[in-house]
């Protein structure tokens, strides 16, 4: 892979040349960004994946969200049963979990903490990309979300795979559905603290980290090894195909909405050739997304 980029004065080279017309690369700093390249489009990504290995998943109890009798019904039970009877009745998903889900909002802090601090690291390579947003890229945003919700809601993902014994796809993409709101309703500063943080997660932090590795990163890789090298915006069909099956795994609960929504993304990097259309547009859906969340009650899409 190639160490270093074009002198900034070969930027002709690119428009009109092997790769077409494009957003031609920039040239790197001095330092280790430039001897890595792939290390601003991967490294945040891996930091937030391997700290998501960490975060406790929601019990698989049908009373994690229950009517006020079923929860007093609970708690005369437990009352009733020895605490080796109570830990007994648990899901096995909760007691075998190495971080109680009661400690999620810490452990998705940290994370989102060591994220920042990765993306504070390569931000020399992230502004080798000019920044400027097009009006294209709010529109797309706002209808993103729209399709994003419906397609969800018709559940074609549990219908469809379930009876060929792929229902462990779905279960895969299950989402921690914490609500502050709720869950830390007795310290209200700690609720809408982390209700922020999580929005910025959300909002920020996901769109930056996800369509640089997808479009800065994988999209071109499959174009030339020399990542670096190909313009943003130029697309090949393998490049295509690759935007859109990558996050089709990486989200397995919606795999019709990640087909759609992340296509319109890639429409939208082939039009206007600007990664921070594509960062800006991810941001306002994800946005409008957590919007709806909180004040819908559907914790399940977060």
């Amino acid at each position: 892979m190639s160490d270093t980029l074009p002198p900034e004065t070969d930027e002709d080279a690119y428009e009109g040349g092997e790769y077409g017309n494009g957003t031609p690369p920039q040239r790197l700093p001095e330092g280790w960004l430039r001897n890595w390249p792939i290390a601003t489009f991967l490294l945040p990504l891996v930091v937030f994946m391997l700290a998501t290995q960490l975060e406790p998943t929601p019990p698989s109890s049908p009373n994690l969200v229950s009517s006020d009798i079923d929860s007093a019904d609970s708690t005369d039970s437990a009352a009733e049963m020895p605490a080796e009877d109570t830990l007994a009745s648990l899901p096995v998903e909760e007691k075998e979990q190495l971080i109680p889900y009661r400690y999620y909002p810490v452990v998705y802090t940290v994370k989102i903490a060591l994220v920042i601090a990765a993306m504070i690291a390569v931000w020399p390579g992230y502004r080798t990309f000019p920044f400027h947003v097009s009006p294209l890229a709010i529109v797309v945003g706002v209808v993103g979300v729209v399709l994003w919700i419906v397609l969800c809601k018709l559940d074609l993902e549990v219908m469809l795979l379930k009876p060929i014994g792929l229902g462990w796809l779905v279960e895969a993409g299950e989402r921690s559905a914490f609500n502050p709101l709720e869950q830390l309703k007795d310290t209200p500063l700690w609720a809408f603290g982390f209700l922020a943080i999580r929005l910025i997660g959300l909002a920020i932090v996901v769109p930056v980290i996800e369509e640089f590795f997808l479009r800065g990163l994988v999209m071109r890789f499959v174009v030339n090894d020399n990542f670096d090298r190909v313009p943003f915006g130029y697309v090949t069909p393998l490049a295509i195909i690759a935007g859109t099956a990558v996050p089709m795994l990486m989200h397995p609960a919606e795999l019709l909405a990640a087909f759609v929504w992340f296509s319109l993304i890639t429409w939208l990097m082939v039009r206007t050739k600007n990664i921070w259309d594509c960062v800006v547009a991810h941001a306002v859906t994800n946005l409008l997304l957590g919007i709806y969340v909180i004040a819908t009650g559907e914790w399940y899409y977060m």
